[in-house]
C-alpha cells in the first residue's frame, strides 16, 4: 500500500432523483441502497481499503452531514472530514481537498470518487485503480475513468477519446480525451455508442496533487487564488472560519466544466467493472438482484402477477403487490411512492410539487 496514495470521497449531494429514500436530512449516500447491510458511503470507502491507508482517506461533505459521516465511518478522525458551508459543485470541493492533501504530502497522488456509486466487480475495479495511480504518479496527466457503455443511456455524460502515437510514453490503454458531452438525447447517445470511441463519464479522477493544483491555477485561477491565500490555515483550528469565507468567493462550477474540458493533458482509462452511479430507481433495477419475474425486491413483499418492478420498503411492513408491470414502489419515512419506471424522470417534479403543496417535511 502506497503511503503517497490519498482518497477523496465527495459525499455532499442530496440525490433527489432517488426520493423518497434520498432526503435533505438523509441523502442516499447514507442509505443501504443495495440491501447489503452497508451504506453507499461505507461501501465506497471499503472499496479502497487495499489501495489507500486509512489516514489518507478524506471525505468532503456538507457541514450538515459531518455527524452522519462520523456515524458511518467512526474510524475516520474529524480532521479527515472536510465540511463545506454551502454547496458549490465539484471544483471547489476538489480544490479544498487537494490543497489539504498537498499541504500534508506534496508527493501525493489523489483518487477522487463520488460516494454513491455501485461497483459489481470490485477486484477488477481495484486493478484499474492501481493502473490509474501508476500512470498518474509517473506522468503529469489529469486522468479519468471511462466506462464501456452497454446501452445508449441518456442519464450519463460521455467522453470521446482518440488514439495518440506512443510518444506520450503512456500505456496504450490510456487514451487522449477529445471531447466531453453532457447527458445527450437518445438519438445522440445511440450515435455515441455505435461509434465505438465514446465512454460513459464515471466522475472518477486520478492525478497528482501538484498537477491538479497547477490546473486550478491555469483554468480556475479565481478558486486557486482563494486557497493559495488560506493554505496556512488548512489543518489548523482556523480552517473552518477560513473555509466559510472561501466558499463565499468560489464560483459554483464543476471540475468537468472548469478544468477537464479546457486542459490539454486530460486522458481516460477505459474500464468495465460493473459500474453504475445509482442515480435513479431504474439504475437500481439494473444493478439489483432479480427474481424470476425480473423484480428487484428489498423488503418483506408478496408478489402476484407482478414483473419488472423495483420494490424497496421497510422490513417491518408487509407489502402485497398484484398485477403491476414496470413500477417503482418505494416507501421511506412517511412517504410512499408508486410510479411507472418509464416515468421516473418525473420524480424531481414530484419532489417540487410536494414541497410547494405539503411543505418541507417530505423533501
Amino acid at each position: 500500500m502506497n503511503q503517497n496514495t490519498f482518497l477523496v470521497v465527495m459525499a455532499g449531494g442530496i440525490g433527489s432523483r432517488f426520493w423518497p429514500f434520498s432526503r435533505t436530512h438523509l441523502p442516499k449516500q447514507f442509505h443501504d441502497v443495495m440491501g447489503v447491510g452497508r451504506s453507499m458511503l461505507q461501501l465506497t470507502v471499503d472499496r479502497f481499503k487495499e489501495i489507500c491507508p486509512p489516514e489518507n482517506v478524506f471525505v468532503v461533505t456538507n457541514r450538515d452531514y459531518t455527524e452522519l459521516v462520523q456515524q458511518h465511518l467512526p474510524e475516520l478522525p474529524a480532521s479527515q472530514i472536510l465540511g463545506e458551508p454551502i454547496g458549490r459543485n465539484t471544483a471547489p470541493c476538489i480544490a479544498y481537498a487537494s490543497y489539504c492533501i498537498a499541504k500534508r504530502n506534496p508527493q501525493a497522488t489523489i483518487v477522487v470518487t463520488p460516494a454513491d456509486h455501485a461497483v459489481l466487480h470490485e477486484e477488477e475495479f481495484r486493478n484499474i485503480i492501481r493502473q490509474a495511480i501508476d500512470v498518474a504518479e509517473n506522468h503529469e496527466v489529469l486522468l479519468t475513468l471511462g466506462i464501456q457503455p452497454s446501452r445508449p443511456d441518456t442519464g450519463y455524460g460521455y467522453i470521446q477519446y482518440i488514439d495518440e502515437d506512443s510518444k506520450s510514453g503512456l500505456p496504450k490503454n490510456v487514451k487522449k480525451v477529445k471531447t466531453f458531452t453532457e447527458k445527450p438525447n437518445l438519438e445522440l447517445a445511440r450515435m455515441f455508442v455505435d461509434s465505438g470511441d465514446f465512454l460513459w463519464n464515471s466522475g472518477l479522477f486520478v492525478w497528482r496533487a501538484d498537477v491538479i493544483i497547477h490546473a486550478f491555477h491555469q483554468y480556475l485561477g479565481d478558486i486557486a487564488e482563494v486557497f493559495d491565500e488560506g493554505i496556512s490555515e488548512l489543518g489548523t483550528e482556523d480552517e473552518a472560519e477560513f473555509i466559510t469565507q472561501a466558499y463565499t468567493r468560489c464560483r459554483n462550477i464543476s471540475i468537468d466544466y472548469g478544468v477537464m474540458e479546457k486542459a490539454d493533458n486530460v486522458y481516460v482509462l477505459p474500464a468495465d467493472f460493473g459500474w453504475s452511479d445509482l442515480g435513479t430507481w431504474d439504475s437500481l433495477h439494473r444493478m439489483g438482484h432479480h427474481d424470476a419475474d425480473n423484480n428487484v425486491v428489498d423488503g418483506d413483499a408478496l408478489l402476484y402477477d407482478t414483473r419488472e418492478c423495483v420494490i424497496k420498503t421497510p422490513s417491518e411492513r408487509l407489502v402485497v403487490v398484484q398485477g403491476l408491470d414496470g413500477y417503482i414502489i418505494a416507501e421511506y419515512d412517511n412517504v410512499l411512492l408508486i410510479c411507472k419506471r418509464t416515468e421516473e424522470q418525473r420524480v424531481k417534479e414530484f419532489v417540487a410539487d410536494v414541497k410547494s403543496k405539503k411543505g418541507n417535511g417530505y423533501n
